[in-house]
Protein backbone atom coordinates (compact mmCIF):
# COMPACT_ATOMS: atom_id res chain seq x y z
CA UNK A 1 0.00 0.00 0.00
CA UNK A 2 1.31 3.42 -0.96
CA UNK A 3 1.75 5.82 1.97
CA UNK A 4 1.59 9.55 2.12
CA UNK A 5 4.81 11.64 2.91
CA UNK A 6 4.89 13.27 6.78
CA UNK A 7 8.01 15.76 6.56
CA UNK A 8 8.57 17.74 9.59
CA UNK A 9 10.21 21.41 8.71
CA UNK A 10 11.02 23.58 11.98
CA UNK A 11 7.57 23.11 14.22
CA UNK A 12 5.05 22.17 11.23
CA UNK A 13 4.62 18.71 9.21
CA UNK A 14 4.08 19.18 5.78
CA UNK A 15 1.67 16.17 4.15
CA UNK A 16 1.98 16.42 -0.04
CA UNK A 17 -0.27 14.44 -1.20
CA UNK A 18 1.03 12.83 -4.37
CA UNK A 19 -1.32 9.54 -5.08
CA UNK A 20 -4.69 9.13 -5.06
CA UNK A 21 -6.71 9.16 -2.09
CA UNK A 22 -8.14 5.53 -1.91
CA UNK A 23 -10.30 4.94 1.78
CA UNK A 24 -7.12 2.38 3.13
CA UNK A 25 -4.21 5.22 2.22
CA UNK A 26 -6.66 8.26 3.44
CA UNK A 27 -7.16 6.05 6.73
CA UNK A 28 -2.93 5.03 6.99
CA UNK A 29 -2.44 9.48 6.26
CA UNK A 30 -4.95 9.99 9.69
CA UNK A 31 -3.15 7.50 12.00
CA UNK A 32 0.32 7.92 10.70
CA UNK A 33 -0.54 12.07 11.07
CA UNK A 34 -2.03 11.49 14.67
CA UNK A 35 1.00 9.99 15.33
CA UNK A 36 3.44 12.22 14.08
CA UNK A 37 1.31 15.07 15.68
CA UNK A 38 1.62 13.21 19.19
CA UNK A 39 5.66 12.94 18.39
CA UNK A 40 6.57 15.37 17.45
CA UNK A 41 4.91 18.19 19.39
CA UNK A 42 3.86 20.19 16.39
CA UNK A 43 1.85 23.26 16.30
CA UNK A 44 0.92 23.12 12.53
CA UNK A 45 0.07 20.85 9.41
CA UNK A 46 -0.33 21.52 6.29
CA UNK A 47 -1.21 19.85 3.56
CA UNK A 48 -0.06 20.27 0.34
CA UNK A 49 -2.69 18.89 -2.84
CA UNK A 50 -1.21 20.67 -5.58
CA UNK A 51 -1.23 17.54 -7.41
CA UNK A 52 -4.32 16.30 -7.40
CA UNK A 53 -6.33 17.28 -10.34
CA UNK A 54 -9.92 16.34 -8.88
CA UNK A 55 -11.30 16.36 -5.56
CA UNK A 56 -14.52 14.29 -4.77
CA UNK A 57 -16.61 14.34 -1.48
CA UNK A 58 -15.27 11.44 -0.26
CA UNK A 59 -11.05 13.42 -0.73
CA UNK A 60 -12.73 16.27 0.95
CA UNK A 61 -14.38 14.61 3.82
CA UNK A 62 -11.06 13.33 4.67
CA UNK A 63 -9.78 16.16 4.78
CA UNK A 64 -12.19 17.83 7.42
CA UNK A 65 -11.56 14.76 9.47
CA UNK A 66 -7.61 15.42 9.52
CA UNK A 67 -8.18 19.07 10.42
CA UNK A 68 -10.54 17.50 13.49
CA UNK A 69 -8.21 15.23 14.85
CA UNK A 70 -5.13 17.86 14.14
CA UNK A 71 -7.40 20.50 16.21
CA UNK A 72 -8.21 17.59 19.01
CA UNK A 73 -4.40 17.34 19.52
CA UNK A 74 -3.68 21.04 19.63
CA UNK A 75 -2.28 21.52 15.92
CA UNK A 76 -3.92 23.84 13.17
CA UNK A 77 -4.27 22.15 9.49
CA UNK A 78 -3.94 24.79 6.61
CA UNK A 79 -4.45 23.15 3.23
CA UNK A 80 -2.33 24.40 0.28
CA UNK A 81 -1.99 24.40 -3.46
CA UNK A 82 -5.51 23.95 -4.51
CA UNK A 83 -6.67 24.33 -8.05
CA UNK A 84 -9.09 25.96 -9.08
CA UNK A 85 -11.06 23.17 -10.38
CA UNK A 86 -10.77 21.69 -7.39
CA UNK A 87 -12.05 24.50 -5.68
CA UNK A 88 -15.07 24.77 -8.11
CA UNK A 89 -15.61 21.30 -7.35
CA UNK A 90 -15.34 21.56 -3.64
CA UNK A 91 -18.15 24.39 -3.79
CA UNK A 92 -20.37 22.47 -6.42
CA UNK A 93 -20.06 19.19 -3.85
CA UNK A 94 -21.64 21.70 -1.38
CA UNK A 95 -18.50 20.64 0.93
CA UNK A 96 -18.28 22.45 4.31
CA UNK A 97 -14.73 22.30 5.60
CA UNK A 98 -14.72 23.18 9.08
CA UNK A 99 -11.72 24.05 10.78
CA UNK A 100 -9.59 23.89 7.94
CA UNK A 101 -7.69 27.39 6.83
CA UNK A 102 -6.16 27.35 3.41
CA UNK A 103 -3.68 29.61 1.30
CA UNK A 104 -1.95 29.92 -2.30
CA UNK A 105 1.27 27.78 -1.59
CA UNK A 106 3.56 26.04 1.16
CA UNK A 107 5.24 29.20 1.80
CA UNK A 108 2.17 30.98 2.74
CA UNK A 109 0.68 28.34 4.90
CA UNK A 110 3.96 27.75 7.02
CA UNK A 111 3.77 31.79 7.34
CA UNK A 112 -0.05 31.84 8.27
CA UNK A 113 0.39 28.90 10.81
CA UNK A 114 3.35 30.80 12.13
CA UNK A 115 1.23 34.09 12.53
CA UNK A 116 -1.30 32.15 14.24
CA UNK A 117 1.70 30.24 16.44
CA UNK A 118 2.85 33.47 17.42
CA UNK A 119 -0.76 35.12 17.92
CA UNK A 120 -0.18 37.53 15.56
CA UNK A 121 -3.53 38.85 13.76
CA UNK A 122 -4.57 37.66 10.26
CA UNK A 123 -4.17 40.45 7.69
CA UNK A 124 -7.42 40.81 7.24
CA UNK A 125 -8.04 40.97 10.97
CA UNK A 126 -5.48 43.80 11.23
CA UNK A 127 -7.53 47.55 11.65
CA UNK A 128 -6.14 50.78 10.46
CA UNK A 129 -6.75 53.70 12.21
CA UNK A 130 -6.67 56.92 10.75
Amino acid sequence: MDRVPILKIGEILLVSIQIDMEDQVALQLQEDLADRIVATGTHGVVIDISALDIVDSFVGRTLATIASISRVLDAETVVVGMRPAVAITLVELGLQLPGIRTALNVELGIELLDREHLGEPDQEDVVIEP
